[in-house]
């Protein structure tokens, strides 16, 4: 299993879900600010004017795409707007101005009626709190929003036993939430919210309340389930190696703005500002590497080398070299191999990772 989302091939793309000039401001009057009969919006000094004026601008400006298949991270400390940014995207909360496009529908112009629609149909939500039902069983609790949407129950039952085998919840269809771990939880609320086959997948700090060990083996199925589903994804977290670790392309927010756009390696190597480089720098180089970078071109015939895969992680190489110094054959996802790993490689990768760390600083 690889250690991070594979390569993305974003650039190429559809776009699923897009946001444009989106705010969101909390006050009195905070429609007053986007009427464009009267005002021009000002976006530098405008968010300044409205906590001069007892409003709090909570998304500020914000734009971005997400899509098709993409795991888009939206990162920053607490109070920097990303949960908001997510509720407005999924209309939990109304926008105070800006468009949001799903599949080139806007979002923000649907009555009640179309949104309760698109929400049943096209969305997956998982949060923090994982929001089960504690009187319902753990298949009651996922097949809870095909009922909504009125399915029959044999199809219900069978959507809901192919995202039970997905999420790893065999055996356990009869349990009670008080009965499970938060892991286990954790998964029920991740299938309930795949059981209605969403185009677009929200998840905002899912793994936060788990502990240290728990968090990284939901991490690893989340990596496991989005290989196979290819969701269009928004995952929200304050965490930047969490961030590393399933992010095609990611957003850092500070006081409500984006401040930065990119892949973890764009963002780790050419960080925008100080902010950026702060949280960013205690990532080690190693974590930016995947093990086709550490490929040298074959000699040879390499059967008898150890596979690994070409997209799994550098750091994860370490182990399996120290038992195999004659090296390892990189695969590809077909089983074609693209070359040999050495533990001298592996150092010749990381040594010219960090010359272009140290290059991009000066």
């Amino acid at each position: 299993m690889t250690d991070q989302a594979p390569a993305s091939t974003t650039a190429a793309a559809a776009v699923k879900l897009s946001c444009r000039n989106l705010w969101k401001v909390y006050g009195p009057r905070p429609e007053y600010y986007f009427d464009t009969s009267g005002y021009a919006i000002d976006v530098p000094g405008l968010a300044e004017r409205m906590r001069r004026e007892a409003h709090v601008p909570a998304v500020i400006d914000v734009g971005f795409d997400v899509h098709v298949g993409e795991t888009f991270v939206i990162m920053g400390l607490s109070g920097s707007g990303k949960s908001t940014v997510a509720r407005c995207l999924s209309r939990l909360v109304d926008a105070s101005h800006g468009e949001v496009m799903l599949d080139g529908e806007d979002l923000l112009a649907m009555s009640p009626r179309a949104l309760i629609d698109v929400r049943r149909h096209k969305m997956g939500m998982v949060f923090q709190n994982f929001g089960l039902m504690p009187h319902l069983s753990v298949i009651e609790n996922i097949v809870f929003p095909l009922k909504l949407q009125g399915i029959p129950l044999a199809e219900r039952r069978q959507k809901a036993e192919r995202v039970i085998e997905l999420v790893g919840l065999e055996g356990r269809e009869g349990a009670f939430p008080g009965q499970l771990s938060g892991g286990q939880q954790q998964r029920v609320g991740i299938a309930r919210s795949l059981v209605v086959e969403p185009d677009v997948w929200f998840l905002d700090e899912p793994f936060s309340a788990l502990d240290p060990l728990i968090r990284r083996q939901m991490q690893d199925e989340f990596l496991r389930i989005q290989r196979v589903l290819r969701k269009s994804i928004v995952f929200i977290t304050h965490d930047f190696l969490e961030a590393l670790r399933i992010a095609d392309r990611m957003a850092i927010m500070r006081d409500g703005k984006v401040v930065q756009i990119g892949t973890p390696t764009e963002l780790i190597l050419n960080p925008a500002d100080d902010y950026v480089a702060r949280f960013t720098s205690e990532v080690p180089r190693i974590r930016l590497l995947q093990a086709a970078a550490c490929a040298v071109p074959a000699q040879g015939d390499l059967s008898a080398l150890p596979a690994v895969s070409a997209d799994g992680m550098a750091e994860d190489l370490i182990a399996q070299l120290a038992k195999n110094p004659d090296g390892l054959a990189a695969r590809d996802g077909s089983g074609a191999v693209l070359g040999k790993i050495t533990p001298a490689s592996l150092i010749t990768a990381l040594a010219a990772l960090g010359s272009e760390a140290d290059h991009d600083a000066s």
